[in-house]
């Protein structure tokens, strides 16, 4: 969108609102379902080391250092590796926590592994679910769909918006406001009243036409909605904190590179956008976990990182008192390879695992999907859930994002309708 039209919708509704007209919004507010997070740990976590954690075998390679030393342990139903700060994830979330793990990539590739992990296809094209959800949910907000990095491909079915700088948030929602010092600003106050009082009187002007044709009909819904985006980037840039009351990143100096995080500020915007209305999706994203040389220390704190961030993400819903309708979806490129290599790294290993987290759920506190001792995927029937080497299925992430299409109700929806998954099993994930 043209920072112009932007202005142009934010006149509209500062002064149409002086004048006491109001042009019918489309607004989150009026959505009243659930708010979704995709968390992408971008570079293949291991999850020998996190939710499928796996003992070293008599005669075979290492395949974690941990296990020489401690057990594997168990939050309610979810086991978990002694590793990093899962215990503190695992024992105060298992409750809303479905794990599904032996899910197949299919590929050693980043570039696939991504696409792959989050469209459920391996080649470019179809929409990640959070773009689905967006365009079903809340087509007409002015940020439906945020994204903070990582794979964020629409196939034309929504719109998304890199929210990485909240001060240019702040200049578009409001460039009559000088945010850095009084001489810094886009419009003096005289210019601002004028471009306020002809604004609203086309507003007032639309608002009170009858009879209207086709095409002038059209063109009101269009002001409906550039008056529905500029109220909400105002409200949205009305409720950040100012920069230093932000979350700061986070830094880490380790062996493979110096490691730079923004995943609790990224949730802390994420929950505002919620929260004011002005989106009901978003993707989250940490780099890093490609950790080819010394996995443990460098893995360590990552996973750390991205379990403390979900954490926050979780208190700060609470706080904001949206935590009852959030889903939250973690997951990454593929997992690691079930052995150390010469530098004491892991490589590429194509068996994943996802997270899937949500309040008060039937289908939560439980682990589906099988891999053996040695990180390999098996054969799961697709309604029992139960291993069936015969009968069952490999689980690929076409299989995942099916069964979040029909849990979270846009599987029937026209944007999934033009990306399916033909002849894909059901998986009965969540009951």
């Amino acid at each position: 969108m043209k920072r112009r039209t932007i202005l142009k919708g934010m006149l509209g509704a500062t002064g149409a609102a002086a004048l006491g007209f109001r042009l019918p919004l489309a607004s989150a507010a009026d959505h009243n379902g659930k708010l979704y997070v995709f968390v992408q740990a971008q570079g293949g976590w291991d999850p020998t080391s996190f939710c499928d954690p796996k003992d070293n075998i008599a005669g075979e390679p290492v395949i974690n250092h941990w296990a020489q030393t401690s057990e594997i342990r168990e939050a309610g139903n979810i086991q978990y590796a002694p590793f990093a700060d899962n215990k503190a994830f695992f024992e105060k979330y298992h409750e809303r926590i479905l794990v599904i793990n032996g899910v197949d990539a299919q590929t050693n590739s980043h570039t696939v592994g991504v696409v792959h992990n989050w469209s459920g296809r391996t080649s470019e094209g179809y929409p990640t679910a959070t773009a689905l959800l967006a365009g079903h949910y809340a087509p007409d907000l002015s940020v439906p769909y945020l994204s903070f990095g990582g794979y964020s491909e629409t196939g034309g079915v929504a719109r998304f918006t890199r929210m990485n700088n909240p001060d240019l948030l702040r200049n578009i929602a409001t460039p009559q406001i000088p945010h850095w010092n009084a001489e810094a600003r886009y419009f003096s106050d005289a210019d601002w009243i004028a471009l306020e009082a002809r604004r609203a009187a086309s507003a007032q002007r639309l608002g009170n036409a009858s009879d209207l044709l086709p095409g002038e009909a059209r063109n009101r819904g269009f002001h409906t909605s550039a008056f529905a985006a500029a109220d909400g980037l105002a409200a949205y840039a009305a409720a950040l904190p100012s920069n230093d009351e932000l979350e700061q990143p986070e830094r880490y100096q380790g062996a493979n590179y110096n490691y730079y995080s923004d995943l609790k500020r990224q949730a802390q915007l994420t929950v505002l956008a919620f929260k004011t209305g002005v989106a009901v999706s978003a993707d989250l994203w940490l780099g890093g976990f490609d950790t080819h040389a010394y996995h443990d220390r460098d893995h360590s704190w990552l996973l750390a990182n991205l379990t403390g961030a979900v954490d926050f993400l979780w208190d700060y819903a609470e706080e904001h008192n949206i935590a009852e309708r959030l889903v939250v979806v973690m997951g990454s490129d593929f997992g690691r390879t079930n052995a150390y290599n010469a530098k004491d790294g892991k490589d590429h290993w194509p068996i994943g695992s996802y997270v899937v987290m949500e309040k008060n759920q039937p289908w939560t506190n439980r682990v589906v999907g099988i891999t053996d001792e040695r990180h390999f995927a098996q054969r799961v029937n697709p309604a029992t859930l139960e291993p069936d080497e015969r009968g069952g299925s490999i689980i690929y992430p076409k299989h995942v994002h099916k069964a979040l299409r029909r849990y979270l109700g846009i599987e029937q929806t026209p944007g999934a309708l033009r990306f399916p998954f033909n002849n894909t099993e059901d998986f009965a994930f969540f009951g």
